[in-house]
């Protein structure tokens, strides 16, 4: 399998993102941080993580949560998944948030977010008065009854 080659300066002194195993979708994100950072119940921040990328044209990067940090510390993605365009120079930052009830403390070098990089396509629209009918129609939330 080939694998796409992306273009990135670490201006942090973590290791390059990269993949936890070798069926992982998404590569580990760490924090680039001076000092410890607490975060309060509720309390989101932008953290930095001192890296830069020039993904190729029809390329996106989605940050994603990290279940474990979800799970063990109520911590999370705002605004997932977060988009880095294919255009977009400038440091890669991650909303976190802290779901908790609890204080949480994120050291340098943790791991907060996961990155995937996929293909995207830009559509041009074709106006038109009708589009088809399917089985499921109108159908919004919910619509199926069905847990």
């Amino acid at each position: 399998m080939s694998k796409l080659k992306v273009k990135i300066i670490n201006k942090s002194t973590n290791p390059l993102p990269e993949y936890s195993t070798p069926g992982s979708a998404g590569m580990d994100i760490r924090a680039n941080l001076e000092a410890p950072l607490v975060l309060k119940p509720l309390e989101r921040f932008l953290v930095p993580t001192g890296l830069f990328i020039e993904l190729p044209e029809d390329y996106e990067a989605q940050i994603r949560p990290r279940s474990g940090l979800a799970i063990r510390q109520g911590l999370t993605c705002l605004n997932t998944p977060g988009t880095i365009d294919a255009d977009y120079r400038g440091e890669i930052k991650i909303i976190l948030i802290n779901l908790s009830q609890e204080e949480q403390v994120i050291h340098h070098g943790d791991r907060i977010a996961q990155m995937v990089v996929q293909s995207v396509k830009q559509v041009k629209w074709k106006l038109v008065k009708k589009i088809s009918v399917t089985e499921r129609h109108e159908g919004g939330f919910g619509h199926t009854g069905k847990s």
